[in-house]
This record gives C-alpha cells, sequence and structure tokens, in this order.
C-alpha cells in the first residue's frame, strides 16, 4: 500500500508540476493577448479565453499520458488494457469500471480521480481570472465588450 501512495503521489507531483508550467504560460500569453486594444472586443475575448481552455485541454491530456505510463511502468492494469483509456477514465472520474486496476494497484485509480479533479478545478480558476481580468481590461481601455454596439 505504500509503494500505491508513493508511486500515485510522485505522478500527481508530476502533474501539478506539468500544471504550474502550463498556467504560467498560458496566463503570461492571455494577459498579453487580453491587455491588446481591439476594435472586437467580444471576438477579442472570446479568442483569448478559446486559446486559454485548448492550453489547458491540452495540459490535462499531458497528464493523463503521465497516469498512463505510470500504469504501464508499474503494470497497474491487466495485460492487454488500454492504458490511455484507463487513465482517462479515472482522471475525469468517469469511472466506468470495465477495466480495473490489478489487486496491488487498485489505489491508483482513486489517486489519478483525486489528481484529475484538482486540476479541473485549477482549471476553471484560471478560466475564471483569465476571463476577469481580461473584461476588466476592456472596459479599463472603454472597449463596448457588452454593448450592441460591438462589431465583432
Amino acid at each position: 500500500m505504500a509503494l500505491q501512495f508513493l508511486v500515485g503521489g510522485v505522478i500527481g507531483v508530476v502533474n501539478i508540476m506539468i500544471h504550474a508550467l502550463v498556467t504560467v504560460g498560458a496566463v503570461g500569453i492571455a494577459r498579453s493577448a487580453g491587455l491588446r486594444h481591439t476594435l472586437w472586443p467580444r471576438s477579442h475575448l472570446m479568442a483569448v479565453m478559446v486559446a486559454t481552455a485548448a492550453v489547458l485541454m491540452l495540459a490535462h491530456t499531458l497528464e493523463v499520458f503521465v497516469w498512463a505510463l505510470a500504469y504501464a511502468i508499474v503494470s497497474a492494469a491487466p495485460a492487454g488494457s488500454d492504458l490511455l483509456y484507463f487513465a482517462f477514465v479515472n482522471y475525469t472520474t468517469l469511472g466506468y469500471g470495465d477495466i480495473t486496476p490489478v489487486q496491488a494497484w487498485r489505489l491508483t485509480g482513486p489517486m489519478t480521480a483525486m489528481n484529475g479533479i484538482l486540476m479541473f478545478g485549477w482549471s476553471t480558476a484560471v478560466l475564471f481570472e483569465v476571463l476577469r481580468k481580461t473584461l476588466e481590461h476592456l472596459a479599463s481601455v472603454g472597449a463596448p465588450a457588452l454593448s450592441s454596439e460591438d462589431r465583432g
């Protein structure tokens, strides 16, 4: 059991590092893009939000790959199992149960789910902050971000 916690903890920390790196990059890019003056504030806001969400989705996908790799290294699932699918189901807390871990690694599923839900919450906070900051900037430059006169 201690080995399961150790492996899960290490993979969780690796994913937190990945998410931190991607978050810092996404926020920096969103901040610089969000601070540009634009004639089409709605389109600009949409572009910033779509780009931020896409980058965060890529981070989540990479994190799932890390879990799948860990599953492969420790043989956490029965032979022949689709480890990427298994990792996605656990990470997203979907929990189909059609693939279950081998007895010796049964805690990896819940640990993956715990890591995934933490990362999704973090991403939600990042998206909200990017939206808030972009709207704040658009309001400060007098852009009609939410008016009917917006050309975007």
